[in-house]
This record gives structure tokens, C-alpha cells and sequence, in this order.
């Protein structure tokens, strides 16, 4: 078993067609799939005190996680509009509400010293604190998603166990030099992603190519990503092997794309 900590951001995820909101964001998604996957998991992040703060927060409690320093401040809470086209997400208006907030404190740091793996993300706004994380957390993980350049990963790459890319690509093997190049600069594994077009691992001297598993009905791909990233990462660290991890991550992907949201737990909205 592995424990896990998602720190940094959440969002709530407001499905206009529908006038449904979920929770998530991608260190709140890391942790709880980690969670459904059997390893202990919490979630660190600051959440506003309105409907969507609230409903992140009830959702974490009842999925067992660990929310004993999440942060309830006054305002609003991070939230993203979203459209579904075939079951594709398509981004609207957002907000990163409270997210930037975080400021760690010893109490933090003692506490992430606890869990095998720290995740975050570059919608966390911590990559001026990764230094001083560095030392406390055993294992430190990072999604760049698509929001990252060379300078980025030249800068962040260099204090990371494990980096995540999103990379759209028609072949994942063009990838491979970016791969070689990131996991030169320090991490034990890189990963790029790229939808449909499946996922590459390099461990400084091999790459590992995974394709997608298919479902029969697909219902929303948001979330998917981080549920693969949940799934590799633990899987990876309870037995070091690549390829199993990777072919167990898509197939854990995969059933995560049979429900709306990240991981669930619906409420109606009104904006």
C-alpha cells in the first residue's frame, strides 16, 4: 500500500448543458483515485466556503480521504465551465478562486513527510515552495498538463521524482527525444500523454509505449489522465515495473471514463 498526498489545486467543474457542478482539479483527483485504488490518501489545498468549496469538501470526507489541513476560506472557490461535444470536454469561463492561497507551514511539512508520494501540478501555483517540499516528501510528483516550455521544465524538472506532460502528438514516438531530454534533467520517470494517442514513460534510458484501452460506452473523458496518473504512479511504486503499471493505468483510465466528472459525486447549480 502506498499513501499518497494531492497538494495545490482543486476546482469544481460546472457542466453547463447539464447544470451540474463536480468536484476535482488535478491533485484532488490523483489523490481520491489513489484512494479507490486501495492506498491511503489526503488532500492539502485551500477551498472557498461557498456551494462549490463546500461540495469538494464533502466529497473528499466521504470518500475517506484525509482532509485535515485543507484550508476553508472565505470566497470563492475555484471553478471551470465545461461543455460536453461526443463526450470530449470543452473548456468555458473559470476561476482559480482560493488555489493560489497556499501558504505552507511547519505543521504542513511535517505532515507531508508522512506519505510515499507528493503530487502536485503547475495549476497549483507551487513551484516556488517545490524546494522547500523537496526535502519532506519521499516521492515528488508534478503534472505540467499542457501548460509548460522548455524554460518550465528546465526550471522544475531538476526537483521532481516524477513529471507528467500532455503533449498532443499523432505519433507517440515523436516524442521521444523530448522524453530522453526531460528525463535528463533529473526525474526518475517522465511521462508525456497524449489522449487518445496513449502515453510514453522513459527512465532515463528506455521508452515504454502504452495505447489506450477502449470501453463499449463512453460517458466523459475529464479526469482521465488523472486517474492514469493515480493508478501508474502507485502501481509503479509498489512493484517497479513499467509496462504492468502503464497497461494497469489504461485500463483504470478507461473505467473512469464511464461517469460525468472526475470521480462523481454530481450537484446541481445555479449560477
Amino acid at each position: 500500500m502506498i499513501s499518497v498526498l494531492g497538494i495545490g489545486d482543486n476546482t469544481v467543474d460546472r457542466y453547463v448543458d447539464q447544470g451540474m457542478m463536480y468536484p476535482g482539479g488535478n491533485a484532488v483527483n490523483v489523490a481520491v483515485h489513489a484512494l479507490r485504488l486501495g492506498h491511503d490518501s489526503a488532500y492539502l489545498g485551500c477551498l472557498g466556503d461557498d456551494e462549490a468549496g463546500i461540495l469538494i469538501y464533502e466529497s473528499l470526507k466521504a470518500e475517506g480521504l484525509d482532509v485535515s489541513r485543507v484550508r476553508q476560506m472565505a470566497g470563492e472557490n475555484a471553478f471551470c465551465d465545461i461543455r460536453l461535444v461526443d463526450g470530449d470536454r470543452v473548456f468555458g469561463e473559470f476561476s482559480e478562486g482560493m488555489v493560489d492561497q497556499l501558504i505552507l507551514e511547519k505543521e504542513d511539512l511535517a505532515y507531508i513527510s508522512q506519505f510515499d508520494l507528493v503530487h502536485t501540478s503547475v495549476y497549483s501555483y507551487l513551484d516556488d515552495s517545490l524546494e522547500l517540499m523537496r526535502p519532506y516528501a519521499k516521492f515528488l510528483s508534478y503534472d505540467f498538463s499542457s501548460e509548460w516550455d522548455e524554460d518550465s521544465l528546465a526550471t522544475v524538472l531538476p526537483q521532481l521524482d516524477f513529471a507528467l506532460i500532455s503533449k498532443a502528438s499523432m505519433d507517440m514516438r515523436d516524442n521521444a527525444e523530448l522524453l530522453r531530454w526531460a528525463a535528463a534533467q533529473g526525474p526518475k520517470l517522465v511521462m508525456i500523454t497524449s489522449g487518445e494517442q496513449g502515453a510514453a514513460v522513459c527512465d532515463g534510458g528506455d521508452i515504454y509505449y502504452q495505447t489506450v484501452s477502449r470501453i463499449e460506452h463512453l460517458v466523459d473523458t475529464l479526469g482521465a489522465g488523472d486517474a492514469f496518473a493515480a493508478c501508474f504512479l502507485t502501481c509503479y511504486l509498489e512493484t517497479g515495473a513499467i509496462e504492468n503499471a502503464l497497461q494497469e493505468a489504461a485500463d483504470y483510465a478507461a473505467k473512469a471514463c464511464t461517469q460525468y466528472g472526475a470521480f462523481g459525486h454530481g450537484q446541481r447549480y445555479i449560477i
